[in-house]
């Protein structure tokens, strides 16, 4: 894969109509912090993004350059400061509330007193609705943990910890996977390991998802296009399309086109510009 596989970022964010059938649209997306006393923090600036439904997109970025504020604007979570966010056509906030949006961050934040069956049965609860134990089934399948369905927490290891996290998010079904530094956490190897299983659990479930990464080698393995950020306050520099086939197993990860990638994307993370803190 060459230089040409990267896209400059104004042929992507025009801010064209957006296409029917788009998961997501972004349009002109800024945020703006309060920090107390008349001073202010700007993470985002002039955002412009299109998901197509059933893709896979990941943001890489420096840190402190806003990739976890889209992700949150996108859950519903915060509200820009000026443009306009839409999923599925409609306001996150509202898709939030109808428990449509499935989240996991990279603390998995599950209940640790329950069993991992409980847990991933959590959001049926939340929601007021007749726990689908068909459906926790399905997942815990799904997810790898079988077996496993009555440890608590501190049973597991940080990567089953995870994988009940994401099945939780999937609990019920939702139309958009919101994913933020999920293995962030985890050591090299576990997290290698988890890479893959996310990208089966992607295959099999095909929901729209958006990950944010500071791992490049990550975003390539498991994403159809990867969003590459500037440095605070963030903006679009470049979108890159991902056109190795799939599974994305050792023979693509080992190819010399798939380092090449990793190198251009690399330098781009080092030519960023803007405040990195």
């Amino acid at each position: 894969m060459s230089t040409s596989t990267i896209r400059t970022a104004q042929a992507e964010v025009d801010r064209p109509a957006a296409r029917p059938g788009a998961a997501v649209t972004i349009r002109g997306a800024e945020k703006v912090f309060s920090l107390g006393r008349g001073r202010t923090l700007q993470a985002l600036a002039e955002v412009d993004l299109e998901i197509a439904e059933g893709e896979f997109v990941a943001i890489i970025g420096p840190s402190g350059c806003g990739k976890s504020t889209v992700l949150r604007l996108a859950a519903g979570l915060d509200t820009p400061t000026n443009g306009a966010i839409e999923v599925f056509g409609d306001d996150p906030h509202r898709l939030a509330k109808q428990h449509r949006l499935g989240v996991a961050f990279q603390e998995h934040a599950l209940l640790p007193w329950a069993s991992v069956r409980a847990n991933i049965a959590l959001p049926f609860q939340v929601a007021g609705r007749r726990v689908d134990k068909a459906r926790v089934d399905e997942l815990i399948q799904l997810v790898g943990l079988v077996g496993f369905e009555d440890a608590r927490p501190k049973q597991l290891s940080g990567g089953m910890r995870q994988r009940a996290s994401i099945a939780r998010a999937l609990a019920l079904s939702p139309d958009l996977l919101l994913l933020d530094e999920p293995f962030g956490a985890l050591d090299a190897v576990t997290r290698r390991r988890m890479n893959a299983e996310l990208a089966r659990i992607w295959g099999e479930e095909k929901i729209t998802t958006i990950l944010v990464t500071h791992d490049v080698d990550e975003a390539l393995i498991l994403a159809d296009r990867v969003v590459v950020m500037t440095g605070r306050p963030g903006r679009i520099r470049k979108i890159a399309k991902v056109d190795f086939p799939r599974p994305r197993g050792f023979e693509t990860t080992r190819s010399p086109e798939f380092h090449d990638l990793v190198d251009e994307l690399t330098a781009l993370l080092d030519q960023v510009e803007g405040v990195d803190d």
